[in-house]
């Protein structure tokens, strides 16, 4: 479990909303997830063209790194400002640190997780995230048989405290690994604690004010979409 659950999270999955000063900057309320995603993914490639000690890259090698066109690049990127020089390409670092500032990579969030199974366990002991600024400070269920025990630096709390701790540590996220029945009531708690944003395991839809983000991870479909690209490849 936590082998393949570390695969899914090699990127920090992208925020939905960017920060409200570069929606202010830019005069955009919202950007499209799909477009969020690609930023998410020139930023991974990015980071490994830059640790080879290349210094620039072409939006047709983008492009084909993220499965994509060159135009698609182009325009992703044109929404935030004019990147690169024609003839040129883009720089690599520049463009890295531009990408990050977007995607909110420069700040520290704190991360709960809610569910202490063999999910919930894999994520908190994931260390790519702290690498990416996402910090888990808590983990709750409301299992007795796991409350209390230790993971690493952190003590499994009980689901009912969520409010008062997040009143003393101002979680910007929770991450919900919980059965799909127990989903909705926790996602309750967590609004009423003032998270404004959820990244959810569970395979049920959330209902959540419209100043909450969800973002919703549903394993089964990723896994039914490589089943059809293998039923459908070309022999």
């Amino acid at each position: 479990m936590a082998t393949a659950v570390e695969a899914f999270f090699l990127a920090p999955p992208p925020p939905l909303r960017l920060p409200c000063e570069l929606l202010h900057k830019h005069d955009l309320k919202r950007i499209a997830e799909s477009t969020v995603r690609r930023l998410s993914l020139y930023l991974s490639f990015l980071e490994g063209i830059e640790r080879q000690g290349l210094k620039t890259i072409s939006s047709d090698e983008l492009a084909r790194l993220g499965g994509t066109t060159s135009a698609q690049v182009r325009k992703d990127l044109s929404l935030f400002g004019s990147f690169g020089k024609r003839g040129l390409g883009y720089s690599v670092p520049e463009l890295s640190e531009k990408l990050r500032e977007i995607l909110g990579l420069g700040k520290q969030w704190r991360v709960c997780i809610i569910g202490a199974g063999k999910i919930g366990a894999a994520l908190a002991r994931y260390r790519g995230f702290a690498d990416r600024g996402f910090n888990v400070t808590a983990v709750y269920d409301s299992d007795e048989a796991k409350i209390g025990k230790r993971w690493e630096t952190l003590t499994v709390r009980p689901i009912s405290e969520l409010e008062k701790d997040a009143a003393k540590q101002d979680f910007d996220i929770a991450v919900l690994a919980t059965p799909a029945e127990n989903t909705p009531a926790v996602v309750k708690q967590v609004v009423r604690a003032g998270i404004k944003a959820i990244l959810n395991f569970a395979p049920v839809q959330l209902s959540v004010p419209s100043d909450v983000t969800v973002r919703n991870v549903n394993m089964a479909m990723e896994l039914e979409g490589l089943s059809f690209a293998l039923t459908n490849r070309g022999e």
